[in-house]
């Protein structure tokens, strides 16, 4: 992953605010339960003693190995009457420890596997989180909800060439939306949401992320203009440096991507090229994305490729908007 080392930073910054939280959770809980049952503390002062006493037999010499092993049977003598006392009063050992977020690396962010440190998932999502919170800085995430989205602006006569009215079309991209957003997975489907100008598809993308973010997911909302501009940005002022590739890797690793009004921006052979990898990159990790357009299927081939568009379409459920632009009519 080529994250920056500001947002590698803020996620190691994440990870050890929930460490220690969870130690301090765990000093609050013991000293509440050293307050109960006053004996328990006792307990665990002697053993700790213990431990102590091991130390100085090791620097004393002598018959180490004997001292050693009368201060174990000792320890575990109190560890057992200690484990006791917390039954009676309610309570285990392990109420007195910290309860950290992921019970793999404990919060610290990386684990020992085949004798090697590697990074942990938690740290990795921690990252994709992160970023998603950059890349959403200025986006209109907060705006849209299913609760605030109307039907009253979509008429209920079926109009020529449409297979059923602009009211009941809506009324059911809604509940799909929904259904997809209440039943949302790493590995759900792509949608693809193609219409004119003001019918809504922007409303129901930003109602999904919402929703999605609720339940934990990391979403980056971006219209193509301006994630076209920062990848041109990135790509043309860092050369080969890690900088370079931090907004893609972004995008591809988040759960969920929504593109906005895609073929409004400035089609080069870069843009063309940005967006399709990006596109196909997510398809092939099986992780979805949203897309909207205000173009005609022709529109985007002329633009893109037939086998850009032949993919969106062929791996992306299609929901088609149609009826009056709603904007004007709410003026």
């Amino acid at each position: 992953m080529g994250y920056s080392r500001e947002i590698q930073n803020a996620a190691m910054q994440k990870i050890e605010s929930r460490r220690k939280y969870a130690q301090q959770e765990a000093e609050i809980r013991k000293s509440k339960i050293f307050e109960e049952i006053p004996e328990a503390k006792n307990y665990e002062k002697n053993i700790s003693t213990c431990g102590v006493s091991a130390a100085r037999a090791v620097l004393n010499g002598g018959d180490v190995t004997a001292e050693l092993e009368k201060l174990r049977n000792k320890s575990l003598k109190l560890q057992e009457e200690y484990k006791t006392v917390l039954l009676k009063g309610g309570y285990t050992p392990k109420d007195l420890e910290p309860k950290y977020s992921c019970e793999k690396c404990d919060d610290t962010g990386f684990v020992e596997t085949d004798n090697k440190t590697i990074m942990c998932d938690c740290l990795k999502q921690a990252m994709v989180e992160c970023a998603c919170r950059e890349l959403n800085r200025n986006s209109p995430l907060s705006l849209c909800t299913f609760e605030d989205f109307s039907l009253e602006y979509y008429s209920k006569t079926v109009e020529e060439n449409y297979p059923r009215s602009s009211y009941e079309q809506m009324l059911n991209i809604l509940n799909f939306c929904k259904r997809y957003a209440k039943d949302f997975t790493k590995n759900a489907e792509s949608l693809f949401m193609k219409g004119k100008t003001g019918l809504g598809k922007t409303h129901l993308s930003l109602a999904i992320a919402n929703e999605v973010i609720k339940k934990g997911y990391g979403v980056i909302y971006v219209s193509a203009p301006a994630i076209v501009s920062k990848l041109e940005k990135e790509h043309f002022t860092y050369g080969n440096s890690r900088e370079k590739t931090a907004t893609e890797d972004s995008l591809i690793d988040c759960d969920l991507l929504i593109i906005d009004d895609l073929g409004t921006e400035f089609t080069t052979q870069f843009s063309t090229s940005a967006i399709y990898n990006i596109f196909n990159s997510r398809l092939l990790a099986d992780k979805p994305v949203i897309i909207n357009t205000n173009l005609t299927l022709q529109e985007l081939e002329k633009l893109y490729s037939q086998r850009f568009v032949s993919r969106i379409t062929g791996q992306a459920v299609r929901l088609d908007f149609f009826g009056k632009d709603i904007r004007i009519m709410k003026k």
